[in-house]
């Protein structure tokens, strides 16, 4: 998987064999020569490596960002959703009230259809047609008188069942009204549900962006802790790299303060002979020898003379 990110991000991999190793015998037995030179291999390692951290953290940070461009973007969806649902819930809830409103005024209809005796029964067009067919009958069969006469009485007879059922219905205006009410009410409740249906799929399409958004985010999240991880790795091998410096540092200190005894000592020793060879003239000159030129300058030298 880290390989195949690194690909993905254009990030170089980390190269263990370029890695600089420090022993303890190296560190011991090396040469201040030797050292100094393994110092300047591992800070270069180090730099190196503190580079490649730095841009896995620039990535990963890069890749947090997104994600969270994501969330953003996820949120922004589900706020959206939501505000939408509550317009939604509160069509249905309208709706509902509508056509509850209805059903009483299309019952109310019923009951006054039946107090006007308009529920059952043949309508205005119905019986004009079977009178019209009465007629023509009348006119053009040849009909015994009886006949003739019982086909009479059944023309008057719908006749008058015409003429009072259009007397009824002239006098229906109220129900004609309420008809008209209800109807619109239904109606209105239809636009209601319209809405319903409109703003449902439109919540739905933004549930489906949320998701995806969300989705998107945890991808990008886990290609970030991926980077993440490949930072730890560069940072890691530079810390050690970079305590190995330190520790190479410290021994060529140790070394420098070893040197410095060291020539302390020489020196010590130098004007300890120094000291005891311009006594032991000193001790000559008083027993009255002659000194040459070099031998006055060694009691000089010494501030015995």
């Amino acid at each position: 998987m880290a390989d195949a990110i690194t690909a993905e991000f254009d990030i170089d991999e980390l190269d263990e064999s370029n890695n600089v190793e420090l022993t303890d015998d190296k560190l011991e037995t090396g040469s201040k020569g030797q050292l100094i030179k393994l110092a300047g291999q591992l800070r270069d390692r180090r730099n190196d490596l503190n580079q490649m951290a730095s841009e896995r953290a620039s990535k990963r940070d890069d890749l947090n960002a997104k994600t969270r461009e994501k969330v953003d973007e996820a949120q922004e969806h589900r706020e959206q959703r939501d505000e939408l649902n509550e317009q939604v819930q509160e069509h249905k809830n309208k709706r509902n009230e509508l056509n509850a409103e209805a059903n009483e005024l299309f019952d109310k209809v019923e009951e006054m259809k039946q107090d006007l005796e308009l529920g059952d029964g043949k309508d205005l067009e119905e019986l004009e047609e079977e009178i019209e067919q009465l007629e023509f009958r009348q006119q053009t069969e040849v009909l015994s008188t009886e006949d003739e006469r019982e086909l009479i009485e059944k023309i008057e007879q719908k006749r008058e069942e015409y003429q009072e059922r259009k007397d009824k219905l002239d006098d229906s205006q109220e129900l004609e009204d309420l008809i008209e009410e209800a109807e619109e009410v239904r109606s209105e409740a239809s636009q209601h549900h319209q809405k319903v249906t409109e703003l449902a799929d439109k919540a739905q399409e933004h549930h489906n962006e949320m998701i995806e958004a969300y989705r998107a985010a945890d991808d990008i999240r886990d290609n970030a802790d991926e980077m993440h991880e490949l930072f730890v790795e560069a940072q890691e091998a530079a810390d050690r790299h970079h305590e190995d410096f330190v520790r190479v540092q410290k021994r060529l200190r140790e070394l420098d303060k070893q040197e410095e005894e060291e020539q302390k000592d020489e020196r010590e020793a130098k004007r300890e002979e120094a000291k005891a060879e311009a006594e032991e003239i000193y001790q000559k000159f008083k027993e009255g020898e002659t000194l040459d030129t070099e031998d006055l300058m060694k009691l000089q030298k010494t501030g015995l003379l």
